[in-house]
């Protein structure tokens, strides 16, 4: 699944392409994604211009002079096709720019969702209601993590995870910022010291920010905008290297807990 650093990488590079420019063509073409593309959504963006693009969490968001903003997520397999020479099989929506630009979004898995709500009312969209700060933002603190987890006898990781405790971390990431930490995935979050977290602030924006350089990770079926592969994933530390050597010298392992898996290195993550 596309994680925080995927969805930044779509979004910086549908910037050039939808920045400034009048949307000419709004076509959703097929309706079976996870949740119905709006009724609306070609009268409201067809004819508008793009304001702005971000992101909040995982997901992407188009603001329009209208007052509307488009949100979309890419679930597991969505990704945008810039200037597609022909349309294929899932893409469900196509645009088109006075420039003369085209973009596509695909997804063959169907795991998305396009949702359209005035750009004011996103404060109070559901899925944005009881997000935590994003992790990239300067709400994410030591402090803010010493009171979120006070008391807390959940694990760090799932606790990470939790996205209404840091909007956006997914697993591959947890696991790599917790490596450069140096905490054990299993530690009790409410039993880490205020210096350690400090280290683990440091290490979620070191592995966020290094991911989106590389134009995030190669897996499953993520790639960019202009069609390339990030190359994030042959920068994993512990990720995926079961068996293999840590840079400590130790040997990183793996558990699955709930279908995902864990991988940390016992002899530099001790607690």
């Amino acid at each position: 699944m596309p994680e925080l650093p995927e969805v930044e990488t779509t979004v910086r590079g549908l910037t050039p392409v939808l920045h400034h420019q009048r949307l000419t063509l709004v076509e959703p073409r097929r309706a079976d994604l996870r949740k119905a593309i709006p009724v609306d959504l070609r009268q409201r963006m067809q004819g508008a211009t793009v304001t702005s693009l971000g992101r909040r969490a995982k997901y992407g968001l188009i603001d329009t002079d209208r007052g509307d903003t488009m949100i979309f997520h890419l679930g597991m397999s969505g990704r945008w096709r810039v200037d597609p020479g022909d349309l294929i099989a899932h893409d469900h929506l196509v645009i088109e720019t006075a420039a003369g630009r085209r973009l596509a979004l695909n997804d063959p898995r169907r795991f998305g969702f396009l949702d359209l709500v005035p750009t004011d009312a996103l404060p109070t969209y559901p899925p944005f209601m009881a997000m935590g700060p994003e992790p990239l933002g300067p709400d994410l603190t030591a402090d803010y993590l010493l009171d979120a987890l006070a008391g807390r006898a959940a694990p760090i990781k799932a606790m990470l995870l939790d996205q209404r405790i840091v909007a956006g971390l997914g697993n591959i990431y947890v696991c790599e910022a917790l490596h450069i930490a140096r905490i054990a995935p299993s530690r009790a979050a409410g039993r880490i010291a205020l210096y350690r977290l400090e280290r683990l602030v440091e290490a979620i924006r070191t592995v966020l920010l290094s991911a989106i350089e590389a134009g995030g990770s190669t897996l499953r079926d993520f790639a960019a905008p202009d069609g390339e592969l990030g190359y994030f994933s042959k920068q994993f530390l512990v990720y995926g290297r079961e068996g293999q050597p840590c840079a400590c010298g130790g040997v990183v392992k793996r558990r699955v807990e709930a279908g995902r898996s864990t991988f940390w290195c016992p002899r530099c993550q001790r607690g």
